[in-house]
């Protein structure tokens, strides 16, 4: 059996993922979710459980880098949201990102 997409295996960056075309199951549909529900999340997983890629898929979202999203469930659903919203879609907002994977805080 020969598998046509690399195991993302360590990989935490989303732009690393997509652009180096990783296989990945598309979960951005629970992004669509978390930021119309407008509620406070609190992200409480294991350790090695996504927390970072999600948060990385977060940031592409909120930065606006629809290049990356090509092909998903958010595509076309932050399209969908734009209009419904009357604004324009994958608007760019500020992120602040705090990593602390370096270990030098």
């Amino acid at each position: 059996m020969s598998f046509l997409r690399k195991l993302p295996i360590g990989v935490q960056s989303f732009k690393v993922l997509r652009n180096d075309r990783y296989l990945y199951v598309d979960k951005t549909a629970y992004i669509a979710q978390l930021v119309t529900s407008s509620r406070v999340y609190f992200l409480s997983r294991p350790r090695r459980f996504g927390k970072s890629l999600f948060l990385s898929t977060l940031a592409a979202y909120f930065l606006g880098q629809k290049e990356l999203f090509k092909g998903l469930y958010l595509e076309k659903a932050e399209e969908e949201q734009a209009v419904l919203e009357n604004r324009p879609a994958w608007q760019e907002y500020p992120v602040f990102y705090l990593d602390f994977n370096t270990g030098n805080y």
